[in-house]
């Protein structure tokens, strides 16, 4: 057995994004925010968390603004699963409140530059309004994304029905793809769930001062497109149980 073969699987930390208004499920969200809606008996959030907590991550940085002390008072700074405290540690978690320092959300990119200090090298990504309840954490593809020198690595799905143009197209050799908008070639939505490393987060690619001291609101997505022009984004098709829960009416068929 090789030395790299031999290597113990270490696991990376996590941010879980849910800042957002979440408008389009107004009125639930008018007085309760999002990733607390309630899915099959618990909150949204919560099944990341735990699956997060199952698979070994130490450490989650959750971002808020929209109602975002509610998020905080929930899950306050510690989640673990009775059942599992006897095998694995538990999940520290920590937040970056946007609402608070900044008055509002700070988007996607922004929210994770950020959250950055405390993040690491090397870090998983979900967005707090996706159900993926079949999604594993794997340290295993920690290990292979530290090795493979990319930028990213994205968790792709087949087009839903609210999205059936997708996102980003994916080679043979498993590169993501930024197709010009009149390209017919198959495209994938993204699941919003990936492997990021800091560097993304820094120039070339994104201008944003480390750690984000003035609160600039930025997409992730052209951060994303310009490392995949440059052949540094990896990603996979996951085929798993999957919803953006970005209606009520989506919300109601998972818990019906």
């Amino acid at each position: 057995m090789s030395a790299e073969e031999s290597r113990p699987c270490v696991q990376a930390p996590a941010m879980l994004l849910a800042a957002g208004r979440g408008e389009r499920m107004r009125p639930l969200t008018d007085t309760t925010p999002k990733p607390l809606l309630q899915v099959q008996g618990q909150p949204l959030l919560q099944w990341h968390l735990q699956a997060l907590q199952e698979a070994g991550v130490a450490q989650v940085v959750i971002n808020t603004a929209w109602l975002g002390g509610q998020i905080s008072d929930h899950f306050s700074g510690v989640f673990g699963i009775q059942r599992l405290m006897g095998k694995r540690k538990k999940l520290s978690i920590s937040y970056s409140h946007e609402g608070v320092d900044f008055g509002g959300a700070l988007e996607t990119a922004g929210g994770i530059a950020r959250a950055l200090p405390a993040l690491g090298s090397v870090f998983w990504l979900a967005a707090g309004d996706v159900f993926a309840p079949d999604f594993v954490f794997d340290s295993a593809a920690v290990q292979a994304f530290e090795s493979s020198g990319h930028l990213a690595h994205l968790w792709l799905v087949p087009n839903p029905a609210h999205n059936p143009r997708g996102d980003f197209g994916l080679s043979a050799s498993g590169m993501a793809l930024n197709l010009p908008a009149d390209d017919p070639a198959l495209r994938y939505t993204y699941s919003t769930i990936a492997l990021l490393r800091a560097e993304l987060f820094a120039l070339p690619w994104c201008d944003i001062p480390a750690g984000n001291p003035h609160g600039v609101p930025a997409p992730l997505a052209p951060l994303l497109r310009r490392a995949m022009d440059a052949g540094k984004v990896s990603a996979s098709v996951y085929t798993g149980r999957w919803t953006d829960v970005g209606t009520p009416e989506r919300l109601a068929e998972l818990n019906r």
